[in-house]
């Protein structure tokens, strides 16, 4: 979680507070911004728009990558590489102008891993801090940079994992800690690093490991049920701090200074979870991942405590499912909570609005389309960027209103960040900044 020089907290309820950084204003800095929540308190957002109103600027960005854009100081940051992963970069964007500040490779690799035509070998967000950029690839390496001047400070190629269909997880920084999931087919755990110096602090294997051949009986199945690209999270849980992560068969919250596990929800039946924790209401919600998914809204627990999320009986721990739905659930987009209220879209384009405490639904609507992107909330309003480049703007209520439907680009993969009043949103081939 990125934390400068002061940090504030954010009430979800009595029990349960989330950690982050800088108010949104100009700031972007992470996959799903300031709080890593999705949510920002910037006003004035443009509603309607098109390729030729609202366009400040449209910058042409090379090759294949769907990494989010990340913002600080002016910059706007993304990754990128080549359709097979030979070439990897990082790219800075001026945020007024669109102009191209750097466009550094990073990495050249021989043999890249496999990545699914549905991934790309630069898929996970890159996080950023005053002065720094960090860059990870994922077992292909993990980078520093000097902002201003693009100079590497350090790097790392040796923390190893099969992706199996491409990475995926995005690094958060918590205090001087650089924190990342690694969940391959061949190696499940999740690494803290130096940020100053890029040395592990320490590194907590998966307690959980599904070894068993996949559901058709099939040997290579087995990568896709132990593989999985969520984010990790930081949040504080009755005073205490935790660091919520996703892997393939569980969720997890450790101590986030030195990876000691503290709570555990086994989640058998779903695999590959690929987003990133949401909390609010006393509560952690998250998506189980794909096959039987379901969306699970956790109670969180005592140190050492474990359940099973589909057991048939009550646990007799403190920790527990508040509830669980398994309709119109999100397997890449990653859930809202704004309002007191639980949002989320799954990947056919059914929006879905639930009571948190209960996970009554609300509404549940089809806006159309397909979806890869994480919404985002602002000012009342939820922004859904769906792969055919459409942005469906509904108001953040118990009530299903669509304010308004706008066609952009050549389709959304990445997740929109915010700045001052604009918004910059990611295409499959360009960046763009849309404002009033």
């Amino acid at each position: 979680m990125f934390i400068p020089d002061f940090f504030r907290l954010f009430v979800a309820s009595g029990a349960l507070v989330a950690t982050f950084s800088l108010s949104a204003g100009n700031a972007w800095p992470q996959f799903r911004g300031p709080q890593g929540d999705g949510v920002s308190d910037s006003t004035g957002l443009p509603v309607q728009w098109s390729e030729t109103e609202y366009v400040a600027w449209k910058t042409p960005i090379h090759g294949r990558a769907w990494s989010c854009p990340v913002i600080l100081d002016g910059q706007i940051w993304v990754t990128t590489a080549t359709e097979e992963g030979h070439q990897l970069f990082a790219v800075c964007v001026d945020a007024i102008s669109g102009k191209i500040v750097h466009d550094l490779k990073l990495f050249t690799v021989e043999k890249p891993q496999f990545a699914h035509k549905f991934n790309t070998h630069a898929s996970p967000t890159p996080v950023l801090e005053k002065g720094r950029v960090y860059v990870t690839f994922g077992s292909t390496g993990t980078v520093c940079l000097d902002s201003s001047t693009g100079a590497v400070l350090w790097e790392r190629r040796d923390i190893v994992c099969n992706h199996y269909r491409g990475a995926g997880s995005s690094p958060i920084i918590f205090e001087n800690l650089l924190i990342m999931n690694f969940d391959g087919s061949d190696h499940q755990f999740i690494i803290a690093l130096n940020k100053t110096t890029g040395k592990t602090v320490w590194r907590k294997d998966r307690s959980l490991d599904y070894k068993d051949l996949g559901p058709d009986g099939k040997p290579e199945s087995e990568g896709d049920w132990r593989k999985a690209f969520a984010t990790p999270h930081i949040a504080t849980i009755a005073g205490k701090l935790q660091l919520l992560s996703q892997g393939a068969k569980a969720t997890y919250a450790y101590e986030p200074r030195t990876g000691v596990e503290l709570w555990q929800v086994e989640e058998r039946t779903s695999h590959s979870g690929g987003t990133r924790p949401v909390v609010g209401a006393g509560l952690v919600f998250i998506p189980s991942g794909w096959s039987s998914g379901q969306v699970m809204a956790i109670k969180p627990g005592k140190a050492g405590e474990v359940i099973d999320a589909n057991a048939t009986t009550e646990p007799t721990t403190q920790l527990r499912l508040a509830w669980k739905s398994k309709r119109n659930v999100p397997k890449k987009p990653s859930l809202i909570f704004v309002n007191n209220l639980l949002f989320g879209i799954d990947d056919n384009g059914v929006a879905t609005c639930w009571e948190p405490a209960t996970g009554e639904s609300l509404w549940n609507e089809r806006v159309g389309g397909n979806y890869s992107a994480a919404p985002i909330a602002a000012d009342g309003k939820i922004y859904f960027s769906s792969e055919e480049g459409k942005v469906t703007v509904v108001a953040a209520s118990r009530e299903f209103k669509k304010l308004a439907e706008n066609q952009l680009g050549d389709g959304f993969m990445s997740s929109p960040a915010v700045t001052d009043h604009a918004l910059i949103l990611r295409s499959r081939s360009h960046l763009y900044r849309i404002q009033n």
